[in-house]
């Protein structure tokens, strides 16, 4: 395919803890690419998602930019994401800005709307979970927040069942502009394998634990093995602040750990399309949220 045919540009989804983004990505990208969670603040670096148009718009290769959601930071990983969020937009063709229509969280939107809106890039506002919310308030939301703000476009969406999204990915592709691809035609993400099997892990944490786990906690790799039958070996260490955290992720007799490891497992070799040894143990460290080296490994930046 010649690069003069082709066309190329980053779609950069913000929004507040919540939202859906990285519901909205993976539905966007055709397959799972970021961790979702009903736990607020999941994503935590910035994950890039390849969008392919092969049915109306084949030449087109869509960036997707799934940003930590924006809030007000008090601790340094919070403030860590919230960069990572802001530089994130930058550059981007088009700024999504995603709203949950029902629980709304105008503190944070509120500040949101007011940076976004002297921002130059294109902005396009998306309201989501149109499969839930009531129509009149829907509408009443998009007429507000577009006095607000210039938006281009207005969606309605369920990031969840797919509703509308296909609308809205035409769109979109019809926004790049010409431009080479920046990756292959079967990459669906720029996260490594190992990056990619610690957040599986981390997901699973937060939907067996739910709010026995408090948000301090992160997956660091240790080992990634490639064993000569073609399977792969992968140790990891689950990080918490309290011993009591230690001892809600293993379990009465290592069965909350076990149960953790086999579902990461098994999503992990539907994902990588192989067998997967997955290892995990857990290590209790009061400080990993001031740990340099740990914010490196999960793709953020040290803020001071």
């Amino acid at each position: 395919m010649s690069d003069s045919h082709t066309r190329c540009g980053i779609v950069a989804v913000i929004g507040a803890p919540n939202a859906g983004k990285s519901t909205l990505v993976n539905q966007l990208v055709g397959q799972k690419v970021a961790i979702t969670s009903a736990k607020a603040q999941t994503t935590r670096a910035r994950m890039m998602g390849i969008a392919l148009h092969p049915d109306t718009d084949p030449d087109t290769q869509m960036i997707l930019v799934d940003t930590p959601g924006i809030f007000a930071p008090k601790r340094r990983l919070d403030r860590a994401m919230v960069s990572a969020a802001w530089e994130g937009a930058e550059a981007a063709d088009a700024v999504l800005l995603l709203v949950d229509p029902i629980k709304q969280r105008r503190h944070e939107l509120e500040p949101l709307i007011e940076q976004i809106a002297g921002r130059p890039e294109r902005k396009i506002l998306v309201l989501n979970k149109v499969d839930r919310a009531r129509k009149e308030p829907l509408l009443a939301l998009a007429q507000e927040l577009g006095e607000k703000v210039d938006f281009t476009e207005v969606y309605f969406i369920s990031a969840l069942t797919g509703d509308g999204v296909p609308e809205m990915k035409d769109a979109l592709a019809a926004m790049m502009p010409d431009a080479p691809w920046m990756y292959p035609e079967d990459q669906v993400s720029d996260a490594s394998e190992r990056l990619l099997a610690c957040e599986i892990t981390r997901e699973q944490l937060y939907r067996q634990l739910h709010e026995e786990l408090p948000y301090d906690s992160a997956v660091r790799p240790e080992k990634y093995v490639e064993r000569k039958d073609g399977s792969v070996e992968i140790h990891q260490q689950i990080v918490v602040m309290r011993d009591n955290q230690r001892a809600i992720v293993l379990g009465k007799g290592g069965s909350r750990i076990k149960e953790i490891g086999q579902a990461a497992r098994e999503e992990l070799s539907e994902l990588l399309g192989r067998k997967v040894h997955l290892f995990l143990h857990v290590k209790t460290d009061e400080r990993w949220s001031e740990d340099k080296e740990m914010f490196e490994e999960m793709g953020l930046d040290w803020v001071r």
